[in-house]
């Protein structure tokens, strides 16, 4: 390459300098692309997990169960609301308002409050304790509660999605509750109160909304076990269920 084709390339070059730089500064005239480019948005969600009947015997119970969150990946606030109705009577109701962040990839650890509203007289609790999945993607809740008068609650609550088809989705579910003093205005005993085990079957007409059917059995020990047959309750249980999952 001669000298004068060498310096009419490097005078090409420079002359192309300008707008290589306005490329570079302004891709998108007139767009924002931080607005695409968040990495710390806020997100929501409202889940509707059972909404259910349950073909007791004598009666039908109205059972709810629903939770929601929203915040961003670090922090977030997680409302959850659970309870049961019979005849158009709300016999046991509780809502909760948790804070949670993560500890580790699959796990949160949420401090918040809890509230009964029924039965009787309301109870307040603190609670503290972990949201995420065990191995093989099992959805785990573990919550500790401190009450009033030194009174003490755990509940772990567990669940599965098994998917039989794309649409079809067994999913089966369990859940303890455990005292540490007896509530009998309440019909708990201490120890180990109660425990729940549920298979159910959706089919998901959309992602958002499946019905279902299931069967649930429950058991009562110890103490809240006697106080149920005191009271003419059965300490066992066997109900078929059928209810409504959504989330938005």
């Amino acid at each position: 390459m001669t000298r004068i084709n060498r310096k009419l390339l490097w005078m090409q070059l420079l002359a192309c300098l300008p707008a290589m730089h306005a490329g570079a500064q302004e891709p998108h005239d007139g767009h924002d692309m931080k607005a695409h480019m968040d990495d710390d948005a806020i997100y929501a969600l409202l889940l509707v997990d059972r909404l259910e009947l349950h073909g007791a015997r004598g009666e039908t119970p109205f059972v709810w169960d629903a939770n929601a969150w929203i915040g961003k990946d670090r922090n977030r606030l997680y409302l959850r609301s659970e309870g049961e109705a019979v005849d158009g009577s709300v016999e046991r109701a509780s809502v909760e308002a948790l804070w949670a962040r993560p500890v580790s990839r699959w796990w949160n650890l949420a401090v918040g409050l809890r509230q009964d509203v029924r039965p009787e007289r309301s109870r307040s609790w603190l609670g503290v304790g972990a949201i995420g999945l065990a191995p093989y993607r099992v959805h785990v809740e573990a919550t500790a509660y401190l009450g009033d008068a030194g009174r003490t609650a755990l509940r772990l609550e567990t669940e599965y999605d098994l998917l039989l088809t794309n649409r079809l989705i067994l999913q089966p579910r369990l859940e303890l509750d455990a005292y540490g003093k007896d509530d009998r205005t309440r019909g708990i005993g201490s120890g180990v109160a109660s425990l729940e085990a549920g298979v159910r079957l959706r089919y998901e007409l959309r992602r958002e909304i499946a019905p279902y059917v299931g069967v649930v059995w429950s058991k009562a020990f110890g103490a809240t076990a006697d106080i149920a047959q005191a009271a003419g309750r059965d300490a066992r249980e066997l109900q078929a269920v059928a209810g409504l999952r959504v989330w938005f």
